[in-house]
């Protein structure tokens, strides 16, 4: 398992997202991303990022005021 802060990268995390998910994961490893929320758009694009990149979200969750969590496992 393995845990990436996006935060920084506030609204414009998708493609980190995507090249973590393709270039730098073990298949069977559980990925963990935190990003900022704002007006809450950002949980369906990654949402939809998540799908189209071929992997499953097990949890999506508020992590505090500002922050989202999502846990992502490649589908089998």
């Amino acid at each position: 398992m393995k845990r990436y802060d996006l935060r920084h990268l506030k609204g414009a995390f998708e493609n980190r997202m995507v090249e973590i998910m393709k270039e730098e994961q073990d298949p069977k490893e559980v990925l963990i991303f935190l990003f900022e929320i704002g007006d809450f758009s950002p949980i369906q694009r990654s949402a939809d990022v998540v799908k189209e990149s071929g992997y499953e979200m097990t949890n999506s969750l508020k992590f505090n005021e500002a922050d989202w969590t999502i846990v992502v496992k490649r589908k089998d």
